[in-house]
């Protein structure tokens, strides 16, 4: 017999949650775009926060889901390197958050329900970012999300990180794929 302690180590690859992540994070997993093309017809992306500029994160639009007019939003991580970087990773900017909210409140207007598909590691922590506002757009969003008039929608479609995925995440209705992640 040993004197020594017994020490199992656990290696992620070992740990069920650790899988999980391995999941909501694997590169073959549906982006908000697949879900677009393939469940709402006639999608309009919209472009731009009217305040500083476009965030390729946050893809915004109108459209039909099953026959019913919407306006989605969802979080875009993008396949490839070239479009990762486009994309900035899944990681929006407050510009990106600035977008949806622009998003919806013209739901709001035309009286359309929301769906939003969130996807992302977390909100861009770059010093730019915070610089032009990110906690404020964030937390804009969470009052006013809470405040609309009309149906939302929310689901996790792989990753919801942290206050990034908040963002866009406050909803009459907040679902999960199965094997996302919500933290």
């Amino acid at each position: 017999m040993s004197d020594q302690p017994n020490h199992t180590a656990t290696v992620p690859g070992d740990n069920l949650a650790w899988q999980r992540v391995q999941l909501a994070r694997h590169p073959k997993r549906p982006h908000a775009l697949d879900y677009i093309q393939r469940l709402i017809r006639d999608f309009q992306e919209l472009h731009g926060d009217r305040r500083f500029g476009d965030d390729p994160a946050i893809v915004a639009g109108m459209g039909f889901f099953e026959d019913r007019p919407v306006m989605i939003i969802g979080q875009q991580k993008g396949r490839d390197t070239k479009q990762k970087l486009y994309r900035n990773f899944g990681m929006p900017k407050p510009e990106g958050y600035r977008k949806a909210y622009r998003v919806m409140k013209l739901a709001e207007k035309f009286r359309r329900p929301v769906i939003t598909l969130m996807d992302t590691p977390g909100a861009y922590p770059g010093v730019d970012a915070e610089e032009r506002g990110q906690a404020e757009a964030i937390a804009w969003n969470l009052r006013e999300m809470a405040r609309l008039r009309i149906p939302i929608v929310c689901v996790v479609i792989g990753e919801g990180g942290s206050g990034g995925a908040l963002g866009i995440g406050v909803g009459n209705r907040v679902y999960m794929m199965e094997n996302a992640i919500y933290s």
